[in-house]
């Protein structure tokens, strides 16, 4: 008896899955679209490291010398670099890049940071939320990027930056023009299907820049937690020492690979983030 109530407490594998993609949310959700339902964790992970980002500039900055400088100085400087070099081949303003190189300096750390949290065991940051709250079965999840509505987010907040560049750049009239005189031409007959075009452009390069970072951001966690069932099937049966060496091995290649993968798309969304500012730049 004390066996199978063991086994009834031992959550399956899809219901260990199930229950580290769920987030510590404000209210039970109604439905796949819910704008009334926050999603807690998304929210103070994302703040927190965007907190921490910004200290790690700052004290770069405050710290920076004129003579040898240090390691931590020297990554930052050649980050630096990195991005106004991207900045200036891609934004042709001089006065616009003095701030969106910073804006994408910001959001390939911040980014990164936040993609950066997928390389912490798994089973870390639930436990010790649960131990706080008493509740075994609370919910967290810690990485931001993983979540559809904070990815969306972001690529809005690019969208909303485009825009305002497009009627500063090109004035509310010009680009009100541009909107129904391109692609296809300045034609009256056209501008219907001008218009149609440039908001489906819009649309696809918001959607497109937020699902592709979710994506493999998901994609990653959720191989991590088929990585750690490994090790749980073979801490449950005690049996098959082959689970766990595939368990370290598995987790370590993976998380060396990750690596790469987190820099990746955190550099490609700061490189989106600069095309599509760029593209406001330019006329039709």
């Amino acid at each position: 008896m004390a066996a199978e109530g063991h086994e009834t407490a031992a959550p399956t594998a899809g219901e260990y899955i199930i229950h580290h993609l769920n987030h510590a949310q404000s209210g039970k959700q109604q439905g796949i679209v819910d704008f009334s339902v926050v999603n807690l964790d998304s929210i103070f992970f994302s703040v927190l490291l965007g907190l921490v980002g910004s200290f790690l500039l700052w004290r770069a900055a405050k710290s920076a010398t004129s003579g040898v400088p240090g390691r931590f100085q020297a990554a930052v400087e050649i980050l630096v670099e990195i991005v106004a070099d991207q900045a200036k081949g891609i934004v042709h303003n001089a006065n616009s890049r003095k701030l969106v190189a910073p804006l994408a300096l910001t959001v390939f750390v911040w980014i990164f940071l936040m993609n950066a949290m997928d390389l912490f065991p798994v089973d870390l940051f639930p436990w010790i939320w649960q131990n706080i709250t008493g509740d075994h079965h609370a919910y967290l999840r810690v990485v931001p990027t993983a979540d559809l509505s904070m990815t969306m987010g972001l690529s809005l907040g690019v969208l909303v930056t485009c825009l305002i560049y497009n009627v500063k750049m090109k004035g509310a009239g010009g680009w009100a023009h541009e909107l129904v005189a391109a692609p296809f031409g300045d034609k009256v007959y056209l501008y219907p299907i001008n218009l149609a075009m440039q908001l489906i452009e819009f649309v696809a390069k918001t959607v497109s820049h937020g699902m592709r970072l979710f994506g493999n951001m998901y994609a990653g966690e959720l191989i991590f937690m088929l990585i750690a069932l490994m090790g749980g099937a073979w801490s449950l049966s005690a049996t098959g020492i082959g689970l766990a060496i595939g368990h370290i091995i598995a987790g370590s290649v993976w998380a060396i690979f990750h690596i790469l993968i987190i820099t990746l798309q955190a550099f490609v969304f700061m490189m989106l983030t600069l095309v599509y500012i760029g593209q406001a730049h330019d006329a039709h």
